[in-house]
């Protein structure tokens, strides 16, 4: 049966790889890890967090900005990671409250959705 989520993977539009590598790399602070040999022929970029990957795959014409699909990150320190991303340009939006949760979403630079949260 299942027992952990391996990898995610998002999409941003052809001719974004060094501003995905800019956001996900230095504003998030993400650590960017090679793609397997049989994969470098492909765009994209891979990120580690833990043990898990986030994928990051080239695709024309998504819909990102539209969709509710997302990874959500926990933090320790909710109030800073904000203030990273108010620095960084991102519009933050208010989650809808959940109990034992202080949370905020915004959008990437592609419009994929971000939820960053702090389990209380």
């Amino acid at each position: 049966m299942i027992y952990a989520i391996h990898h995610i993977q998002i999409t941003i539009p052809p001719g974004a790889l060094t501003l995905a590598r800019d956001f996900y790399g230095t504003v998030l602070g993400l650590k960017e890890i090679p793609k397997p040999d049989s994969l470098k022929g492909r765009s994209g970029l891979w990120f580690e967090l833990g043990a898990q990957q986030i994928h990051i795959g080239v695709e024309e014409n998504a819909h990102r900005s539209n969709s509710k699909s997302h990874i959500a990150y926990q933090v320790a320190d909710l109030e800073s990671m904000r203030s990273v991303l108010k620095t960084a340009g991102c519009n933050i939006i208010e989650s809808v409250p959940i109990k034992g949760l202080n949370r905020f979403e915004t959008r990437d630079p592609f419009g994929n959705r971000l939820e960053f949260l702090h389990v209380l």
